[in-house]
């Protein structure tokens, strides 16, 4: 059991968990070690990793990661750069005038090869389809520094206009009688508000504060059709309107010191009209619990492991307790439960959308080591959502470069 800290006496300083970019000094074991400051408005950093699913999702038992990270501010521009070659979400902002500035954004999901949905953990082999989609976003966006006016505390609205492609092809083991849609432009608005006025510590997790957004995305897919399959056709969602939302906080724990957090997260979404297909669905993943600003919007679904399950509607909410073990170890436990519209595929390849409840606990290790870099090891279990109808775990492993 962790217990909590002996009060200080007169004579011993109140101990303050390390900051993100504070120059500071600590003890460690009866040493004095210095702690330099750093420049978080110019970062440049390298993920790699893996997973492994027990038992496998699917036909899939493990998951490789790859990733770069770049973040850069300067007086009248910034850019903020996921990079993974397949999936990649880039940003460049440029100030016009005071808080007024024009925003561009490119991204992509084109993964190679082929996509196959589940059923009870099966994968349904007539629905395999290779698909994916890359747009550009362009428009005017009005960003405001906020408390505690750190690089990534701001308010941030944006309203984009998007122009985007998808492509959709068969593969031997898709039903022939599978109606896919068109290759075909889209095109639409997206409103994206972003706000965080959260304080980092040493391993840029969440340490007190609060963070909130939203996002409104209205499209329209030039050329489609009917989906299902030709003797059941669905219906034509050439347009569609998703709405979603987050908010999340960490702060102390009553009564206990300053190594001891709470993290809480709400996340959820929704396709309005019921126009959600296995197309347009929202993403759910998972990894380490978020910390960077950007990150915190994605829908966080504890119970996964880098993987995704597509869901038309969702809500997820989570609560956690992190334990600062010394100045460059944390120890989080956390629970989540998820409330989603799952795809769900039929025999036949059809994919619909089922009603499903999940729970999930995580245990997360994440400590800071030589060369600027540092290690999240975390372990995971899900009640059935991952693997659409039964429990399973799964572990993780990624290592962080920062240059």
């Amino acid at each position: 059991m962790l217990a909590a800290d002996p009060p200080s006496d007169a004579a011993s300083p109140v101990y303050h968990t390390p900051l993100a970019g504070e120059a500071g000094s600590t003890n460690f074991h009866g040493y004095s070690i210095a702690l330099p400051a750093t420049d978080r408005a110019h970062q440049t950093a390298l993920t790699l990793g893996g997973t492994l699913l027990l038992p496998r999702q699917g036909r899939t038992t493990g998951v490789p990661i790859a990733a770069g990270y770049f973040r850069h501010y300067w007086e009248d521009s910034r850019t903020r750069d996921v990079v993974s070659i397949f999936v990649n979400d880039l940003e460049y902002d440029r100030r016009i005038v005071g808080p007024l500035e024009v925003v561009g954004r490119l991204e992509n999901y084109t993964l190679p090869g082929t996509q196959t949905e589940l059923a009870e953990n099966r994968e349904v082999t007539a629905s395999t389809v290779s698909y994916g989609s890359a747009s550009f976003s362009l428009g005017p966006g009005v960003r405001l520094p906020v408390a505690p006016l750190e690089v990534d505390n701001d308010l941030k609205v944006q309203l984009l206009g998007t122009v985007g492609y998808f492509y959709a092809a068969r593969s031997h083991e898709t039903n022939p009688e599978l109606l896919l849609p068109p290759n075909t432009l889209s095109y639409g608005t997206k409103l994206r508000v972003r706000y965080d006025a959260l304080r980092r510590n040493l391993l840029e997790l969440p340490h007190y504060g609060f963070a909130a957004g939203c996002d409104a995305d209205y499209q329209v897919r030039a050329e489609w059709q009917e989906l299902g399959t030709r003797l059941n056709p669905g219906p034509v969602n050439r347009d569609y309107l998703q709405v979603s939302g987050y908010l999340f906080a960490a702060g102390p724990v009553p009564g206990l010191s300053e190594k001891n957090r709470l993290v809480a997260s709400a996340y959820g979404g929704t396709t309005y009209h019921n126009r959600g297909d296995r197309f347009n669905a929202y993403r759910l993943n998972g990894g380490p619990l978020s910390g960077e600003a950007e990150d915190i919007a994605r829908p966080h679904y504890t119970g996964m492991v880098y993987d995704d399950i597509l869901v038309s509607n969702y809500a997820i909410l989570s609560a956690g307790y992190r334990r600062e073990l010394c100045f460059f170890i944390y120890l989080t436990l956390a629970g989540t439960y998820l409330w989603a519209d799952r795809a769900n595929a039929l025999d036949d390849g059809r994919v619909q959308f089922r009603e499903t409840t999940s729970v999930a606990g995580t245990a997360s290790l994440d400590l800071a080591f030589f060369g600027n870099s540092s290690f999240n090891l975390g372990y995971v279990w899900d009640s059935g959502a991952v693997r659409n109808g039964r429990s399973g775990s799964g572990v993780s492993f990624t290592w962080n470069k920062l240059f």
